[in-house]
């Protein structure tokens, strides 16, 4: 599936307070991301696969970073080019490793 066309699905099912769009869904991502973190945390204390569950908790950090997108203007497609872009010009001045927005 394309980014644009799953950027569009994601309108039908989007449900918020539309007064605090930007909170809810900033919030919403956090929630979804710590929750692929906390099976990331099981699998190593209990030495397991990461199974099923965790693609499902990726694909709802998926669906609130897009609605946020989304809500703020952005085509998800335009953020991931942009960021393979950034990440490519990174990697060929050998500054892909460290920290700062600006490398």
């Amino acid at each position: 599936m394309e980014f644009d066309t799953y950027q569009e699905g994601t309108e039908k099912t989007a449900i918020y307070p539309e007064d605090q769009k930007i909170s809810y869904l900033a919030l919403g991502l956090n929630g979804e991301a710590g929750e692929v973190a906390e099976k990331v945390k099981k699998s190593i204390r209990d030495d397991k696969e990461l199974g099923e569950e965790t693609r499902d908790e990726l694909g709802d950090v998926l669906w609130y970073l897009t609605r946020l997108a989304d809500e703020l203007g952005y085509d998800l497609s335009d953020i991931a080019d942009r960021n393979l872009d950034k990440l490519l010009d990174r990697k060929e001045r050998d500054k892909l490793h460290g920290s700062g927005d600006n490398r």
